[in-house]
């Protein structure tokens, strides 16, 4: 194994991305990649894959790696030339790099390319290179792996909740009679029959440091399983306390779509509506928050201006819903728990394994650990 020192310069060119507006976007095959994530798809592209692309505006530092051609956006610097460094093994240096600490600019913080020219780095051989990016996408494999089959466990869910209280195509629905759109057996509702609005309010002084903390920012759009936490030590203001298989709804800008279900207990934030499931009630409660007709609702109800509308609970209690009997009840509720049970396990293998890549990650790219 040899390692040798050199110029950022050297390493690596950056180049910054290009402009390209959301409604300029023609949906296509190829990812446009901010600062961030994958903000849509074109159909043109402006660099070839396998890319990296790190966050250049607002949220710097953030690194992505894109397996195919794409578009980086003016939002990124991507990696125009790798010269004759692997890509994948640029991607794990740049995420050990600490791109942020090189930002400037205040209000909206900047990263310059050019001030990352002549920073001394140490690299290794190319077989060296490989060897380090087989060991660290060995993990990142496995996370990706969980991560779909959590989609899929997901996307299950929800179509049998279609199936069962939309299409009401439920056990058993060829015998039962429908009167009004309503099963015999079963009732009319509102969204408050399903559940309680939980308002736990804990000062930044009663929050134990370690304690989970979901903010909006941690909150996934369309994805049920809030499984990003952080620790609560740098909370400075009041929070909502929840407990396992509570629901957090995004209260700002409903039409976000962020809802899910807690895996642990923890502090969230006051722009989060926090409802408990009641009795035999969290499979439904869970589907119907996050199903598109009730975000639109909440969002069409909203009770404050354009620019930063807020859900209103007394609007969304009133939500009119279906009610089955019992036995659906507890059937579909068995159903969807047993999903979710899957979703958590993956999730903190997700989380574990992430603790254990990245503690492995600034150890082989100082060269303490020989591969």
């Amino acid at each position: 194994m040899r390692w040798i020192e050199l110029n950022f310069i050297d390493f690596i060119q950056l180049q910054r991305g290009h402009d390209l507006t959301k409604e300029q976007i023609v949906t296509g095959n190829y990812p446009v990649v901010s600062s961030t994530s994958i903000m849509g798809y074109h159909n043109e592209y402006r660099a070839e894959g396998p890319g990296v692309v790190i966050g250049r505006s607002g949220t710097l530092g953030v690194v992505q790696y894109i397996k195919t051609n794409y578009w980086p956006h003016n939002t990124s610097l991507y990696v125009k030339d790798f010269k004759g460094n692997l890509p994948k093994f640029v991607y794990y240096f740049m995420k050990n790099f600490g791109v942020s600490s090189h930002g400037g600019g205040s209000a909206v913080p900047t990263l310059n390319r050019n001030s990352l020219s002549k920073i001394k780095i140490r690299i290794p051989d190319i077989q060296t290179q490989r060897r380090i990016a087989d060991i660290l996408s060995a993990y990142d494999d496995l996370i990706e792996n969980n991560q779909r089959q959590i989609k899929l466990l997901e996307e299950a869910a929800m179509r049998l909740y279609r199936e069962w209280f939309v299409k009401l195509r439920f056990p058993g629905y060829e015998r039962t009679k429908i009167v009004d759109g309503v099963p015999e057996g079963w009732d009319r509702g509102s969204f408050e029959d399903l559940c309680t609005q939980i308002k736990d309010t804990v000062k930044p002084k009663d929050i134990v440091a370690s304690t989970p903390y979901i903010g909006l920012e941690h909150i996934p759009r369309k994805s049920i399983c809030l499984n990003e936490w952080v620790s609560a030590d740098g909370v400075n203001s009041n929070k909502f306390k929840f407990t396992q298989d509570d629901i957090l709804f995004g209260k700002i800008r409903p039409y976000f779509h962020k809802v899910g279900f807690a895996l642990v207990d923890g502090v969230t934030s006051t722009d989060s509506m926090v409802f408990r499931a009641k009795d035999n009630m969290f499979g439904l409660l869970l589907m119907i928050a996050s199903s598109d007709s009730f975000v639109q609702y909440s969002y069409i109800t909203c009770k404050e201006g354009s620019k930063m509308p807020r859900a209103d609970w007394n609007e969304m209690k009133r939500y009119q819903i279906l009610i089955p009997d019992n036995k659906i009840l507890m059937d579909f509720n068995r159903r969807i728990y047993e999903y979710t049970r899957l979703m958590k396990l993956l999730s903190l293998q997700i989380r574990s394994l992430r603790q254990a890549r990245d503690k492995l990650l600034p150890r082989l790219m100082s060269g303490e650990i020989e591969v």
